[in-house]
């Protein structure tokens, strides 16, 4: 039976309750996965960028990208996070972007905002912010943003059309849009699609590629670009992709 969107919501919050609160991956379990500094190094961040963040931060990171190192981000800008977990992406990104910058972190679990607020109080960042909320229904206000970035979170949105048009909507005209995130090549199988770890796990969310594209496409953006792919499993990809909202 297909799972319901409230369903599959419910078991996404659940689990990463639970990564909060343990400060380990949500793919601990997995015997296909690294996880938390393993993990973070193998899809592409350094040494040098994790050595001092918070522990919490490290451990519970379950990403599969760096999108910060792709942002090309600039002092001053604003960036939004979409699905920031514990933070670790967001404390990247405010380091570039400087005190005249700012970094808006989105989740929908409460226990991962109150993780991430922890973090960036250890850090002392006074630029960054976390905000409960649905990727589906963002807590931002319109053209604010000039940098949309999202780490391997969208995948676990039912309904990502909603996310897109979000997406494009809180955006500053001319802004930009840089996501690591998993599609697959060919169809999964139904059983997949509706078994809630796989959901939890990054997997039965996951679109077809050119699926996934078309629906950032039909959002509104331009410039849809695939900057890079690697294989995760046999049929399933992460990537690397750029978007950009038209500047009229």
């Amino acid at each position: 039976m297909k799972m319901k969107d409230s369903e599959i919501k419910g078991v996404v919050k659940k689990t990463y309750a639970k990564v909060a609160t343990s400060g380990c991956s949500c793919c601990g379990d997995s015997s296909w996965m690294p996880t938390g500094s393993e993990l973070a190094e193998l899809v592409g961040y350094s040494h040098d960028e994790l050595k001092d963040l918070p522990k919490k931060a490290v451990e519970t990171f379950a990403g599969c990208g760096n999108p910060v190192a792709l942002s090309e981000l600039k002092t001053g800008e604003t960036v939004l996070d979409i699905g920031s977990g514990g933070g670790l992406d967001a404390f990247l990104a405010a380091k570039k972007v400087g005190m005249t910058g700012r970094v808006v972190g989105i989740d929908f679990t409460e226990e991962m905002i109150r993780r991430a607020r922890r973090n960036a109080k250890e850090l002392s960042l006074k630029n960054v912010e976390f905000r409960l909320g649905d990727a589906e229904d963002m807590p931002v206000e319109s053209s604010s943003i000039d940098v949309v970035i999202s780490n391997c979170v969208i995948n676990l949105a039912p309904d990502k059309d909603k996310v897109f048009k979000e997406a494009y909507r809180v955006l500053k005209p001319g802004g930009r849009m840089l996501i690591s995130d998993m599609v697959t090549e060919g169809e999964l199988p139904e059983e997949i699609r509706n078994d809630p770890i796989y959901w939890a796990e990054c997997v039965a969310g996951a679109l077809k590629r050119e699926d996934y594209l078309n629906k950032i496409r039909k959002a509104g953006f331009k410039r849809v670009k695939v900057l890079s792919k690697a294989n995760f499993t046999k049929n399933i990809l992460s990537i690397k992709l750029r978007a950009q909202k038209p500047k009229d």
